[in-house]
Parts: C-alpha cells; structure tokens; sequence
C-alpha cells in the first residue's frame, strides 16, 4: 500500500491560524454577547456591564488560541502581528496574506457560532439588530456610547497605540536573546498583555487591536441582520478604523522593541521566524 503523502506545511499553518483565531472569537465575542444581551435583558439601564469579565475573557481567549496553534505556525491570530513578524522577523512576506485570510475566516465562522448561539438573547435584548449590541461582535467609536465624544480619527489613534503596545510587549516577551518566560509561558503573558490593554485601553474604541479579530466578526453580523455593520452610531463609515490603525501600530511597536531594546541586546543565534519560541533545556 502506497504511503500517504505528507499534507503541506503551508496548509497546516494556515489551519493552525484558523482554529486559533476561531478559539479567540468564540470566548472573545462570547463573553460580549453574555455581558451584553443577558446585562440587557436583566438591567433596563442595559450597557456593558461587567467590563473586567470582558477584559479576561478575552485575555483567556487569546492564551488558549496561542496554545491551540502555536506548535504549526507560531499562533499569530492576527494580521498585525504577521505583519509585524514579516518586516522586523524575517517571516515570509509570501505568508502574509494567507495568514491575514485564514485568521480572518477563522474570526469570522466562530464570530457566526456566537451569532447562532445568542439568536434569541440578542433579538429580545436589541429587535433592531441596532448599534446596540452590534459591538458583541465587532467595535465602535467609545463601545457605541454617543454621551463620550470620540470619532473615527480618534478612535484611528486609540488603535495604532494600542496595538503599538501589544506589539512591543510580544517582541520583547518572545525574544530569546531577551529574558523570554520559561516552562511554555508566553502565550499566558500574551493573554495578560490583552488584559491590561482591555483594562487600560478600552474607552475610546473597544481595544480591537487585530484586524481579523474585528472585520471577521462585522461581516458575520452584517449577513445576519446587522445592516448597520460598517458604520458606528453616527452613521459614519468606520469599518477601516480597526484595520488600519492597528496595521500601522503593530508595526510601529515592532519598531520601537527594535530601535529601544534589540539591537542593544547580545546576539545569538535567532529564533525562526514567526514562532512563539520555546524555551530551551
């Protein structure tokens, strides 16, 4: 009988990104559709509710999703950290796109599962598929509160600081030549990282700080009912908000580990590109 023939690499990474971003989503937005649509139906003020189980959950849901895809492509999860890897790592430029598309597809099938799952929640809470709740899946300027006074250009900003932050926090943790955690504790620190970023940096724009992450799930609900989906509460269009900006901040991070921390740091042989290194001993 003849021998199988091995299944490609690229395939295999690409799946690897798919579920690990899919993992993301399904607590990420999960736990959004729970604050959101059951804070609604049990609170008449409605609002976010509680916004540290957000915070955590969706620094649990980044951890589990590194752990699920780390082993075959290095759990990016997110096109900004791709990007980042590919101009600053050596990760391959002919990667990128791939990557981007399977975490996208990844965000956007767990994002549709969540949509599923709180169908009656989510219609009780919000009939008219409104920017009420549309920020369980994907965000807006201020979490879609009209009383704060942040627009596309300021939420532009919030992003590009945001994920600098994360950016710089991954390089440095990830970095051998660095003081890396030991014992396969990198992808926890990343999920702390996400935490904090939640817990510090989440008023003006919900933290998106991943493309996937955020026009995955959008194009979930706009097929479902959410006919609103590319624009924020004052009808502007806002779906390139959090694209761009953390784009241009992931890279802009990555550059600062660099220029303030890399190139001082002894050298050694490199890591390979694009994974989350394990410790050695």
């Amino acid at each position: 009988m003849a021998e199988r023939p091995k299944k490609s690499g690229l395939i295999g990474e690409l799946s690897a990104e798919f579920a690990g971003t899919m993992v993301l989503i399904l607590f990420g937005c999960g736990v959004v559709a729970q604050v959101v649509a059951g804070g609604a139906l049990t609170d008449p003020a409605g609002g976010l509710g509680d916004h540290d189980s957000i915070s955590w959950a969706w620094g649990l849901g980044v951890t589990l999703g590194v752990y699920v895809a780390a082993r075959l492509s290095g759990a990016h999860i997110n096109p900004a950290v791709t990007v980042a890897l590919a101009a600053f790592k050596g990760f391959p430029w002919s990667k990128v796109a791939p990557y981007a598309v399977a975490q996208t597809a990844g965000a956007f099938v767990a994002a549709l599962i969540v949509r599923w799952n709180y169908t009656e929640a989510l219609a009780k809470a919000d009939p008219g598929h409104t920017f009420k709740t549309q920020f369980v899946f994907s965000t807006l300027p201020a979490n879609g509160n009209t009383n704060l006074p942040v627009y596309e250009w300021g939420a532009f900003r919030d992003q590009v600081i945001g994920t600098a932050i994360l950016l710089l926090l991954i390089f440095a943790i990830t970095d051998l030549l660095n003081t890396p955690p030991g014992a396969n504790l990198a992808p926890f620190i990343i999920g702390l990282i996400v935490v904090a970023i939640g817990m510090a940096w989440g008023t003006n724009a919900g933290y998106a700080i991943n493309p996937a992450r955020d026009f995955g799930p959008r194009l979930a609900s706009f097929i479902t009912g959410y006919d609103g989906a590319w624009r924020d509460q004052y009808g502007n269009l806002y779906f390139w908000v959090p694209i761009a900006g953390p784009l241009i901040g992931g890279l802009l991070g990555a550059a600062l580990y660099k220029v303030l921390i890399g190139r001082f740091l002894p050298k050694a042989e490199p890591e390979p590109p694009g994974r989350v290194p394990a410790p050695k001993g």
